[in-house]
């Protein structure tokens, strides 16, 4: 799209009715954006920061707290105003993992390689037993559940508990590519095109239909736990089931340790070495030593905020930022320091270059993210409150910009809204097509899932998420202990600051908000989830 800019109020004035509705892009001001974003940058000291020094950073634990109140003081520094941490009822203490380590000790001796599953218990100094694998009858229903655990009851006390048999995880023969061509994310993004914005977050894999009758998954996972607790079991170990050595690591769901014995996860070729071993009617012995931690006081959570003043619009505010939550297994880097980070350097570079935007720039890092978006739903509706129950800030809000794919160039972005609002979005992005953005689309979902973005989405706000290369995002680092400082692209997530930077500015400088669904556009609210489904 042709893209003008705005040099002198006359000469707006003389081409106002034929474009009227195009951007005033201040090239300039991009100008400038570009220089200190790619030659100035601070971004990779502030990944250094939020991974190395403060990952991991579980939702509730002390280095989450620490990490946010380094960033206000970071946001201070810069000369930010209103940093603050911004509480919310998380409900649940926090956990830490201080130590862990496993090994075989029969027939042979080696470690194992492990992640603790959080909100578990920790052993009782080092515990020694036999492996013992049981394998749950597949989707099974309550009674079936009942009947096989009564097969099992009088193996598993005094033992370490090998939960599942090995999963086969097949070599990869053809993986798919880090990056998207051109031509894919112009077709993507193309106004044009019928199927333009149909991609967003990384697809999940394939979930089989349920069975009827079958226990849902989440009763399940408790029913086992709760057996193993008043049955005696030393630990329970589960396969990661990932290829070369990756470990993926959740946590127990009732946040309860007293629901649950000492968990581990080890990754799929020590797990499938193990079982091999005993179903050659060989006994195995391991041993394991695991310290966690709970803190009563991670019951209270916090988001992390900082602002530039508007000025003669300062009553409205354009919001970017990414989830500060990570999970335990590595530091957090991809998923999602980074994208905290770089919107950290987007505002950081308009400091710098001392901009006065007409709106109020506020950040916005979340926590809470990884157990179900709760961080930025507490803040929307605590803020906002939705289109049908708006609270009066919520007709402030220009948009909401949220990073949370990973560490590839961005590539395009998704709003919740109109035709126009993409419209808007593609004219501010179209001088950074060289940097390997192609434009916007529209969304008119409204269901909570993924990413903060949709938090807003979910109230009617205008959310809009960037999309990214997948670099290594799906198949390597997502919520894995392989997601570390390392993993990050430093040229591609420069290229995306800028990119923010620019975005930001431009949307707190317009004379109008940004295009919203009007009420006979609104989409409706999802229906509510059935609770434990």
């Amino acid at each position: 799209m042709n893209v003008r800019v705005f040099v002198a109020a006359a000469l707006i004035g003389a081409l106002s009715l034929p474009f009227a509705a195009e951007e005033r892009i201040n090239s300039d001001l991009n100008s400038r954006i570009r220089e200190e974003g790619m030659q100035q940058s601070q971004l990779m000291r502030t990944l250094h920061f939020l991974t190395d020094v403060y990952g991991p950073r579980l939702t509730g634990s002390p280095s989450l707290k620490a990490a946010g109140e380094w960033v206000v003081k970071t946001m201070e520094g810069w000369g930010m105003k209103n940093a603050r941490l911004e509480p919310w009822d998380f409900g649940h203490p926090g956990w830490t993992n201080d130590l862990a380590w496993g090994a075989i000790t029969s027939p042979v001796k080696d470690s194992l390689v492990l992640e603790v599953l959080a909100w578990t218990p920790g052993t009782k100094g080092i515990v020694h037993g036999k492996a013992v694998n049981i394998v749950i009858p597949e989707q099974p229903t309550a009674d079936e559940l009942a009947a096989y655990l009564g097969t099992v009851k009088s193996k598993v006390r005094g033992a370490i508990v090998m939960v599942g048999k090995p999963r086969v995880v097949p070599v990869n023969i053809t993986p798919a590519p880090k990056r998207n061509t051109d031509e894919d994310v112009k077709a993507r993004y193309n106004p044009n095109n019928p199927n333009a914005g149909q991609r967003g977050r990384g697809r999940g894999r394939g979930q089989q239909e349920p069975r009827p009758g079958a226990l849902p998954a989440r009763e399940l996972a408790q029913q086992i736990d709760q057996f193993l607790v008043d049955n005696g079991a030393l630990v329970r170990v589960n396969d990661a089931g990932r290829e070369h050595g990756q470990i993926i690591a959740f946590d127990n769901r009732t946040y309860d340790i007293t629901k649950a014995v000492p968990t581990v996860v080890v990754r799929n070729e020590d797990y499938g070495r193990i079982a091999r071993i005993l179903d050659d009617g060989v006994p195995v012995e391991l041993e394991f030593n695991i310290v966690n931690r709970t803190y009563p006081e991670g019951r209270t959570a916090y988001n992390t905020i900082g602002e530039i003043p508007g000025t003669d619009k300062k009553d409205e505010v354009v919001m970017l930022g990414g989830h500060l939550d990570s999970w335990h297994s590595a530091t957090g880097a991809t998923d999602n320091a980074i994208g905290c980070s770089i919107m950290l350097e987007a505002v950081r570079i308009l400091m710098k270059l001392g901009v006065q935007p007409r709106r109020t720039i506020r950040v916005a890092l979340w926590s809470g993210e990884e157990e179900g978006i709760l961080g930025s739903q507490a803040y929307v509706k605590e803020h906002f409150g939705s289109f049908e129950a708006p609270k009066p800030e919520y007709n402030k809000l220009v948009a909401y910009l949220n990073i949370d794919t990973g560490t590839g160039q961005l590539r395009g972005a998704s709003v919740f809204g109109p035709a126009p609002a993409a419209a808007t979005l593609r004219e501010i992005l179209a001088p950074f097509q060289d940097l390997g953005i192609y434009g916007a689309s529209t969304s008119s979902s409204r269901v909570v899932a993924g990413t903060d973005s949709t938090a807003f989405n979910n109230a009617g706000l205008p959310g809009i998420s960037f999309q990214q290369d997948p670099i290594e995002y799906n198949t390597h680092t997502h919520h894995t202990s392989l997601d570390t400082y390392e993993r990050v692209i430093e040229a591609d997530v420069k290229k995306a600051a800028v990119i923010v930077a620019s975005t930001i500015y431009h949307l707190s400088m317009r004379e109008e908000m940004l295009a919203r669904f009007t009420a006979a556009e609104m989409p409706a609210p999802p229906a509510p989830r059935v609770p434990g489904q």
